[in-house]
């Protein structure tokens, strides 16, 4: 009796592959709309600049923000930074539209404690000893990480 093999490696490799990539986009996408969902303004820059991107070559997910504000929302700056590694006893903020300022619409919206103005009385500077991280990324990730997992498993569960 003679027995025939059938090497099926390349269309099994492609199911599971087709299956993580179906998986990722899915996953991606929850965790970019849930951290949407996290921010106090869903209708702001920072909330609306999530994005997530998907390598099918490296089977690799990742999701993420280009917005500069993203990070500071994250994990925090000055006193309040995440990890204790902020800087100290606050600073001033210039208020303008450029690099490292405070948009002049912003300023004017908070109360600040500590402000410096111009002859004019328009705001020039601010003093802040930094922001709270609000982690809302984290929080995200953490709060769907059980049903990304339990997804995998069934869309891959379903192969052969």
């Amino acid at each position: 009796m003679e027995i025939e093999f059938t090497d099926n490696n390349i269309k099994c490799r492609e199911m599971i592959e087709s299956a993580g990539i179906a998986w990722l986009h899915e996953a991606c996408g929850e965790v970019e709309e849930q951290t949407k969902r996290n921010y106090k303004r869903a209708s702001g820059g920072t909330a609306g600049s999530f994005r997530y991107k998907v390598d099918e070559a490296s089977l690799t997910g990742y999701v993420g923000s280009d917005h500069e504000n993203a990070i500071w929302e994250e994990y925090g700056t000055g006193e309040y930074a995440l990890n204790g590694d902020g800087r100290k006893s606050g600073w001033w903020i210039k208020v303008g539209s450029g690099k490292n300022q405070i948009p002049r619409a912003v300023a004017e919206k908070y109360r600040w404690v500590k402000v410096r103005k111009d002859k004019n009385g328009n705001l020039t500077y601010v003093f802040t000893k930094g922001k709270k991280p609000r982690r809302p990324f984290f929080k995200a990730f953490s709060s769907l990480k059980g049903a990304i997992r339990r997804r995998a498993e069934e869309i891959l569960g379903e192969i052969g």
